[in-house]
């Protein structure tokens, strides 16, 4: 699928966001090993949670979904699957690092597959982790990335895990906790990436009735004795999703409203409307949604987004037209994602005559005079958004392999059409 954006000003759009898909990986795991039944209320229903939802069901947990609900039947903290299962995860890092320390609940040892980038996305700590608290961690053909199969048991115990490439191996081994033989006391060593996650992962584990102790993102401690029970959650909406509309008000000028956005989220993207406040967006919230509006030219700025991942490409892209340089810190574990999305942000930029500098952990973006391109996203959905959203800023961009975004957003260039016509 091949798009071609035509630039467009003064938007005035006002838009439901996608449910989170953090939320929705989550809450399908805990579900999944939960006691009873569970009903999932608006979840994402895109590729990346639909290759949880099979992996669940190789696992030989009953689930039945359609785009309004997912119903489960709770396997009680053991998976009844069957010798010689394999889950291929495609591209999906979360369905498979979340999914490498469940495997340690199920009947039989389970293999762990992926895409020819999945086998170049790192594995290694948190197979050590696995290793120190009675796994059987086998990596089958590098060490350190997938494919692995994983076997033996849970056992509980004291253990480190190193949190610098990815807060999601710590989400791993606290998700499967509560069915240790003992309680997990787990200690993030290194400067935690994404740290946010942590919150969402704890909170999803919480509502489904798991204890946990926690010194802030350094310690946690899980006990053994309080499981998941079956319950019904509703999935809040994504505000990474929101930022490609927060960004074209910012990037087109205009007015934006994005609802079903909760304005207590724990989601660390929610610091992409700071950045954009900062520039100089006029942003309100409300009950249920969010409103950017700029009427301006943008002024660049320096911010961490450590925890706000999943919105630094869309970031990047409203510095590519401000008027004074940005500069984004806080994004080496960024090279470990879907693509190296350091890497590939900035050298689509400078093929559309941005100046940009990209190093381990930042990202600096000149002021530049930009003109249109044919942007291959590499198969990565957010450089393919975020590039769409720059499209309409400056016109004549054209994205190949757009349909890419249906990893976490199939509806986006149904909604994107709106302002395309």
């Amino acid at each position: 699928m091949i798009v071609t954006l035509p630039a467009r000003s003064g938007i005035e759009l006002s838009v439901t966001t996608p449910p989170s898909k953090s939320y929705t990986h989550r809450a399908l795991i805990a579900a999944a090993l939960a006691q009873g039944r569970s009903t999932i209320v608006r979840p994402l229903m895109a590729d990346d949670t639909k290759l949880t939802i099979a992996s669940l069901m190789k696992l030989g947990v009953a689930i039945h979904a359609d785009q309004h609900n997912i119903m489960l039947e709770g396997c009680d903290g053991s998976f009844p699957n069957t010798p010689g299962t394999v889950l291929d995860l495609d591209n999906s890092g979360t369905s498979l690092r979340l999914l490498a320390s469940a495997a340690l609940l199920a009947t039989y040892p389970v293999t762990l597959t992926g895409s020819a980038r999945m086998q170049e996305r790192p594995l290694g700590p948190l197979a050590h982790t696995l290793n120190d608290l009675g796994g059987m961690v086998i990596f089958t053909k590098k060490e350190g990335y997938p494919p692995v199969t994983i076997g033996g048991r849970l056992l509980g115990g004291t253990a480190t895990i190193d949190g610098s490439q990815s807060s999601q191996f710590a989400s791993s081994v606290m998700m499967a906790a509560p069915y240790s033989k003992g309680p997990v006391d787990l200690t993030v060593t290194g400067t935690p990436a994404s740290q946010s996650y942590l919150d969402i992962t704890a909170g999803v584990m919480t509502d489904f009735g798991a204890v946990i102790r926690r010194e802030g993102y350094r310690r946690f401690l899980v006990s053994n004795c309080n499981h998941y029970t079956g319950r019904t959650f509703v999935v809040e909406g994504d505000y990474s999703s929101a930022s490609y509309f927060f960004a074209l008000a910012a990037i087109c000028g205009g007015k934006v409203t994005v609802a079903g956005l909760a304005p207590d989220s724990v989601q660390g993207d929610r610091l992409f409307l700071d950045a954009l406040q900062r520039m100089g967006c006029e942003v309100t919230y409300a009950h249920d949604g969010v409103t950017v509006e700029n009427q301006g030219p943008l002024t660049g700025i320096t911010i961490n987004m450590s925890s706000a991942p999943d919105t630094v490409q869309t970031l990047c892209m409203v510095a590519a037209v401000a008027r004074t340089p940005t500069i984004i810190t806080g994004i080496g574990h960024l090279k470990f994602k879907e693509s190296d999305r350091i890497a590939v942000t900035a050298d689509r930029l400078r093929m559309l005559g941005g100046i940009v500098t990209a190093e381990r952990d930042r990202i600096v973006i000149q002021p530049a005079t930009l003109h249109g391109g044919r942007i291959d996203p590499v198969n990565d959905h957010r450089t393919a958004m975020s590039f769409a959203v720059l499209g309409l800023g400056i016109g004549g961009i054209t994205i190949t392999g757009a349909e890419c975004v249906n990893k976490s957003f199939p509806g986006f260039w149904e909604i994107l059409s709106k302002v395309m016509e």
